[in-house]
């Protein structure tokens, strides 16, 4: 394994930062549909829908991929690093699980009530997020970067995509490039496949703009930086 190439985690960071965007602008979002309006509340739904599907796959290619990798190699340093991720996960699951119950009630009815019972869902998901999300960046990002290979993180990646649909690919990708610096953005996309690489650097950007002109009105939602909370 040390003469292998190793992870290149810089795309990691590209996703968290897309995950606490996108969940932390969710309780406004739902919290602006008027009350009945069922059209706008199916907008917002099959958005957030897209971002839940993101985040589940992200984390079950991690608890598959990842952990068993890092305990086996780095042993005790990783061990309590990789129990904190998977207790974390579960209790994120276990929000996602409540939030997307409270989606399915909602699109189909804008209810008020049951809208104010989503955002308040969605904010607590948001919450636990950016805790969990601040200790793997400081936790298990540096022993990853040291101990798993870059096959094995593409692997990872690749599991992470689930069962998104190919159509969709752009816009999640324009997500994660939103707030990107240019040379990494630049640099993920040299190392995808050529037939991959050579539409997706102009497609994403343009596809999350138009989406993002039609879930929050504008084509430039507001940014968080790379840790920061949603202006």
């Amino acid at each position: 394994m040390t003469n292998e190439p190793l992870a290149d985690v810089r795309d990691m960071y590209m996703a968290h930062t897309m995950f606490r965007r996108e969940i932390g602008l969710a309780p406004a979002l739902i919290r602006d549909v008027a009350g009945g309006d069922v059209k706008r509340a199916s907008t917002v739904a099959d958005h957030l829908q897209v971002v839940d599907n993101s985040l589940h796959h992200h984390h079950v290619a991690e608890d598959k991929h990842i952990w068993p990798r890092l305990v086996e190699r780095v042993g005790e340093q990783a061990q309590p690093v990789v129990e904190v991720m998977e207790e974390q996960h579960g209790a994120i699951g276990a929000l996602l699980d409540e939030a997307r119950a409270g989606l399915a009630l909602w699109r189909g009815t804008a209810d008020a009530a049951q809208g104010e019972a989503l955002a308040d869902a969605m904010a607590r998901l948001h919450g636990a997020l950016v805790e969990h999300l601040a200790v793997e960046e400081d936790l298990a990002l540096p022993l990853i970067e040291k101990h798993i290979t870059s096959a094995e993180w593409g692997q990872m990646l690749a599991d992470s995509a689930g069962d998104v649909a190919p159509e969709q690919v752009p816009l999640i990708f324009g997500m994660m490039v939103y707030e990107a610096d240019p040379d990494t953005v630049r640099d993920i996309i040299a190392q995808m496949p050529p037939e991959v690489s050579s539409v997706i650097g102009d497609l994403a950007p343009q596809s999350y703009a138009a989406h993002a002109q039609l879930v929050y009105g504008t084509a430039t939602p507001a940014r968080i930086g790379a840790r920061g909370a949603v202006a």
